[in-house]
């Protein structure tokens, strides 16, 4: 018979994670979550502390990102919990499976004006999948438990629960509670439609993101392209999912890609701004998701087959039925393909005065390990990341994702140093993302998380004032002061640091970034003229 669970509330809760393999908790101190400080402090439960609450969610979430597996952030009550809402609904949407644990005021004065007295579950609600109070210390560990289901049940995302402090602090017994998360069967006959219409387009394009990642289902993918000969594009997560080099791996001729092919087949991504809200013209669309909530409402897929991305995947690559011969499209798109590299490959050469955000890229390509995992927190300068750098492996890059959050830099480094101690951990930041979060370099150095910082401080927000220029002809409110001095914050706070200005000068600082053991910041003097060349519509 399985030995029962007692203990206060924070003894109670910490039980209960470890059981779906939470191995850390990220917080800010704070008195209402005390009980949970002493139930990690005594088992040797690592505890990684920071200086904004907003950094304990996104380091739980790059956590549950990277490890595909729940994360566990812990909030003190009023503004700890809203200090978190930015990392809560990042996490709703890049269907991260974060466990946010917030304090509460005491129940039985409830109404009397006790310290930081709110009711947050109306707050979070909307940006989570499951949010609740806990109201007795009895219910803890079936609470939590049936939280973390809820987390890792297709489609994953954010839960919350408070612990009123009568309940966190009193004492309590359960039986554990085993995860018992659900496998969602597809429909075989929607199945089947969509690899029909795969095998049988003459110009097919796969496109795969984070939840192909997400769901474990990257080598049925790889099979599924390979079985049917598809040309493979990605985004967010997926990114890797076929490592550079393999012959349907493409990256440079989306837009030749999307603008020819008869069937566009959109796995494990939203029909969003960044594919274009799904318009592809007069190709027929296959849209392929985890759950039928994920279902496009504004278009109307030819098929759009719902369940566990395996068995979906797995089954495209079992199907038998006839295959058009898709040779000659693999090599049109190939050509594309070569003729963009070798254009972007001048770009990353190129020598200029002031600095070209390509130009930080080329540098960063020849020092990156395949595994390193990679940090984009900004606006243009991660978006060039995002054209130039290309992971060798499977959920190696981070980004904020369709909120486009700023400010998810040093938490999503504290999360990715964490779960990969022996691993490059570069994060790409824009001088405006730097003012959200640098300060949390001190978290960083003070529980030795060495990390890479790469800032592109071309001293403007460009993603707005290019624009605001553009429609208007003048701008206001995306100025920054330029040539701020990031690697001396970083400096202050314990790290290291520079400042380049020159092109010839980004290799060896890069190298002995790498090298120094400690956060340490690159700052990069780039072009403030050089606008992303952006052609989606955002909205």
């Amino acid at each position: 018979m399985t030995e029962r669970i007692e203990g206060h509330g924070g003894e109670l809760a910490l039980a209960a994670v470890r059981g779906y393999g939470v191995q850390e908790m990220f917080t800010l101190s704070g008195g209402h979550v005390f009980p949970l400080y002493d139930a990690a402090h005594r088992t040797g439960f690592p505890i990684y502390d920071v200086r904004h609450e907003q950094s304990a969610v996104f380091a739980a979430e790059a956590v549950a990102k990277l490890q595909r597996r729940p994360g566990l952030a812990v909030l003190t009550a009023g503004p700890g919990v809203t200090n978190g809402i930015s990392g809560l609904t990042s996490a709703y949407f890049n269907a991260s499976p974060v466990l946010v644990l917030g304090g509460r005021a005491p129940g039985f004065r409830w109404g009397a004006g006790s310290l930081q007295e709110i009711d947050h579950v109306p707050l979070v609600a909307p940006v989570t999948k499951h949010a609740a109070t806990v109201h007795s210390p009895d219910e803890v560990v079936g609470a939590v438990a049936g939280a973390l289901d809820i987390a890792l049940t297709p489609h994953r995302g954010p839960v919350f629960l408070d612990l009123p402090l009568e309940v966190i602090f009193s004492t309590g017994e359960a039986d554990p509670v085993a995860p018992a998360v659900p496998v969602l069967e597809p429909d075989p006959d929607e199945v089947a439609s969509a690899a029909r219409l795969i095998a049988g387009a003459q110009r097919p394009v796969l496109i795969a993101g984070s939840d192909v990642y997400g769901g474990d289902a990257v080598g049925a993918l790889r099979a599924a392209a390979e079985a049917l000969r598809v040309p493979v594009f990605t985004n967010g997560m997926g990114r890797g999912a076929l490592p550079p080099g393999h012959p349907l791996n493409f990256a440079k001729a989306r837009r030749v890609a999307l603008a020819g092919a008869d069937v566009v087949v959109v796995v494990g991504t939203p029909l969003d701004f960044r594919l274009g809200f799904g318009d592809f013209g007069d190709a027929t669309v296959v849209h392929v998701v985890d759950a039928p909530s994920q279902r496009a409402r504004h278009v109307e897929p030819a098929v759009s087959p719902a369940g566990d991305l395996r068995l979906i995947l797995t089954a495209f690559a079992d199907h038998t039925g006839d295959r058009a011969d898709h040779e000659s499209w693999i090599a049109d798109l190939r050509a594309a393909e070569d003729a963009a590299r070798a254009k972007d490959a001048a770009a990353m050469a190129a020598e200029t005065d002031p600095i070209k955000p390509a130009r930080v890229y080329g540098e960063l390509r020849r020092v990156l390990a395949p595994d390193a995992v990679t940090i984009g927190d900004g606006g243009d300068f991660v978006s060039y990341a995002g054209r130039y750098l290309e992971p060798a492996q499977p959920g190696t890059w981070l980004d904020p994702g369709p909120y486009g959050c700023l400010g998810t830099g040093m938490g999503y480094a504290m999360g990715a140093r964490v779960s990969y101690p022996d691993r490059q951990v570069c994060v790409l930041m824009g001088d405006g993302a730097a003012g959200f979060s640098l300060m949390d370099v001190e978290s960083l150095v003070r529980q030795r998380l060495p990390v890479v910082i790469v800032v592109g401080n071309n001293g403007i927000w460009g993603l707005e004032k290019h624009p605001m220029n553009a429609m208007y002809g003048y701008d206001v409110a995306a100025d920054l002061q330029p040539e701020l001095r990031y690697d001396q914050v970083v400096t202050a706070l314990g790290g290291a640091g520079e400042t380049v200005a020159k092109a010839a000068d980004l290799g060896p600082a890069l190298e002995r970034a790498f090298d120094a053991g400690v956060p340490y910041l690159v700052n990069v003097l780039t072009d403030p003229t050089d606008a992303y060349p952006r052609s989606s519509n955002l909205a």
